[in-house]
């Protein structure tokens, strides 16, 4: 425990200066005296670390002087080469960048361990991309890409569901979500971030003042939380089916959030018959409407009324086009 933790010290002095014991102490999440200790451990053994008194004061390295990562662990070593998605850094123009970095990653990992690191690159493979979708870039990306990177606000020309108009955003992070790129941005007339789909932005140009990024923002965190405002705002409705075996997995195939709600709906049904009663959120009736009967026969909706009529006037009109 001790001498992982003391290399997380070395990694930390070396990456980032000098730091207090009060600083360390945080980001190790131990005591002030515990790294004080540490600090007269890393002495003892030879590390060229020395302190400087008074309020800027601080932990720092020898110039020039630094370690190497051979205290890297066998699940350390396979994990860094999963820590990106090559398809990813190339769409972002960082292709031959994430290829060198790794042959430099390889190069600083232990002999021992370079062989099973090497061993999960070439075994596991990484697909963002859903099935019977083409990988296409959008055509803005590595412009926005560049603006996150240095903070530099955007003028758009975004195309959302409702209308065509131009903003005046400052770009905070790009997600990307099952092979669709997303921006993460602070609209100019709003303090709240805002999601935009990448493929919907029209036309761009970057402002030559960079914009300061908020301290307290967590691009993660910010997802989480705005993924699951979305599904409890889209999911406001619920109907109750009737499905086959064969059914109940198309049904769970919809989505995550139908799946969850299935899985816990089955939790109180019982199968009569080859039939099982379940309780769903659907999104609206249309929608509801639209997916049910991509299922056939094998799902018969019960409520609510307003479902089953548009169930109804949906294969009228399917009908109608297939006339005897």
């Amino acid at each position: 425990m001790r001498a992982s933790r003391l290399l997380s010290i070395l990694m930390l002095l070396q990456s980032r200066g000098r730091l207090s014991a009060t600083a360390l102490a945080a980001e190790l999440d131990v005591s002030y005296r515990t790294i004080l200790r540490d600090m007269d451990q890393l002495s003892a053994a030879g590390v060229p670390v020395w302190s400087d008194r008074g309020r800027d004061g601080g932990f720092q390295l020898r110039a020039g002087w630094s370690t190497t990562l051979t205290g890297l662990t066998d699940n350390e070593a396979q994990a860094l080469m999963l820590a990106g998605l090559p398809a990813a850094a190339t769409e972002l123009g960082l292709g031959s960048a994430s290829a060198s970095a790794r042959l430099k990653m390889l190069a600083a990992v232990p002999e021992s361990l370079r062989v099973d690191a090497t061993r999960v690159s070439e075994r596991l493979h990484i697909d963002p991309i859903d099935w019977y979708r083409a990988a296409s870039p959008p055509a803005h990306l590595q412009a926005v890409a560049h603006a996150v990177w240095n903070q530099k606000p955007l003028q758009i020309r975004y195309d959302s569901w409702k209308k065509v108009s131009d903003r005046l955003i400052k770009p905070l992070g790009l997600v990307l979500k099952a092979g669709v790129w997303y921006l993460v941005a602070l609209d100019e007339k709003s303090d709240e971030p805002r999601t935009f789909r990448l493929s919907n932005i029209e036309t761009l140009s970057a402002q030559s003042s960079p914009f300061s990024y908020p301290k307290k923002f967590s691009l993660a965190g910010y997802w989480q939380s705005a993924t699951r405002r979305f599904e409890a705002e889209i999911y406001k409705n619920t109907a109750t089916v009737r499905v086959t075996s064969s059914g109940l997995k198309s049904v769970m195939a919809l989505s995550a959030v139908i799946h969850d709600a299935v899985k816990k709906s089955l939790q109180q049904s019982q199968t009569t018959g080859g039939w099982t009663q379940i309780t769903l959120p659907i999104e609206s009736i249309e929608h509801a409407a639209r997916q049910f009967l991509g299922i056939g026969s094998d799902l018969v909706v019960l409520a609510p009324p307003e479902l089953l009529a548009e169930m109804k006037a949906q294969i009228n009109q399917l009908a109608a086009l297939y006339p005897d």
